[in-house]
């Protein structure tokens, strides 16, 4: 053994230093001394004498059930079994089955001393079935195509800290976040909605082929100009935006309740911006909110890369420079692979 002794040592090893510092004492040395050679507490050496000297054994008492002072007795046990047998279909959770005893103050105990109890017992609590989505997804309509402006989504996500909803529309093809705008919190309605798209549509350029639509309407034109795609929210399916995706040759996709994964894209957005400028949540000032999101909103198209689209930035997918980029990146791994081959073969001292 060197160093310090351990907190917890066997007994076999505590008779052993007890008698080490008896020898030293033997031959003239001070209990003090022979400890502290040993890098032993004197107090520790004091308690294992006096428990030899009471004809106890050194082994300390194993934890378990029963030892510890402040264990749960019996009927404490019996009355978690028998909370788990009346509660669990309700509670379907060991800390609700805590509280749930202490409600009907039929027994006081921590969540984790619940869970101890049900696993000694091998009682499982039943967690809550999957919610299954109501119907199959809807795929989008055929006329699509796979390129940008021909697939938007939009959705809210609250920023708290300044009391404030952000409605984003997002090309779910080139991943461009397009627009943002900021209303009160819980307050959305069909004309934010109209509000932002006319944004998004004026700055993609599509805003005035949407009105000529409406005053100029004409039959041979049965292609919409873009898929509108969003969840079930009032404001989203509601007869005023319907009816404002319809003038404006929008066609509209929504998804699933409680399916948030049918517009899977801007749920990402928001949970990307949230996770990566978390500053955002904690400002206050809607002015500055407004300020920071733009700013963001310019690093995330143009700077930041995207893994859903190959590693590029968002603008370039959406201005058609992605595929030029990812085939450069291809070419110049090939050639960086052939020039090592190449280095080595030529040097054989450096194949190592």
């Amino acid at each position: 053994m060197a160093g310090p002794v351990p907190a917890h040592v066997d007994g076999d090893v505590k008779a052993g230093l007890l008698e080490l510092v008896d020898h030293a004492v033997v031959h003239g040395w001070s209990r003090r001394r022979a400890c502290g050679v040993l890098e032993l507490n004197e107090l520790r050496v004091g308690r294992w004498r006096r428990r030899v000297d009471r004809g106890g054994g050194l082994d300390d008492a194993r934890s378990g059930p029963g030892r510890a002072l402040h264990a749960i007795l019996g009927w404490e046990r019996d009355a978690i079994i028998e909370l788990f047998d009346q509660w669990k279909e309700i509670d379907r959770s060991h800390r609700k089955l805590a509280h749930r005893g202490s409600r009907l103050e039929r027994v006081y105990v921590s969540a984790s001393t619940v869970l101890r109890v049900l696993a000694a017992e091998q009682l499982v609590v039943p967690t809550q079935p999957r919610r299954e989505p109501v119907g199959a997804q809807k795929p989008w309509p055929p006329w699509v195509d796979y390129r940008p402006c021909q697939v938007w989504g939009h959705d809210f996500s609250n920023f708290a800290g300044a009391g404030l909803d952000a409605l984003g529309v997002l090309d779910l093809i080139s991943r461009k976040w397009l627009v943002t705008l900021l209303v009160p919190a819980g307050r959305g309605t069909s004309e934010h909605v109209a509000a932002v798209y006319t944004l998004a549509l004026e700055g993609e350029g599509l805003l005035a082929e949407a009105e000529r639509r409406m005053v100029e309407p004409n039959s041979d034109e049965l292609l919409p100009i873009l898929l509108a795609v969003s969840d079930g929210g009032p404001q989203m399916v509601s007869g005023t935006t319907r009816e404002w995706m319809a003038l404006h040759s929008l066609a509209m996709h929504v998804g699933r309740p409680g399916t948030p994964t049918d517009q899977a894209h801007i749920e990402s957005l928001w949970s990307h911006v949230k996770n990566e400028w978390p500053h955002l949540e904690r400002i206050r000032d809607p002015g500055v909110l407004q300020a920071e999101l733009e700013r963001v909103r310019a690093d995330y198209n143009t700077v930041r890369l995207h893994a859903g689209i190959g590693y590029v930035t968002p603008d370039d997918e959406h201005e058609r420079r992605g595929p030029q980029i990812r085939k450069a990146r291809r070419e110049g791994l090939r050639a960086a692979r052939a020039a090592r081959i190449a280095y080595r073969r030529n040097d054989p001292t450096s194949r190592t």
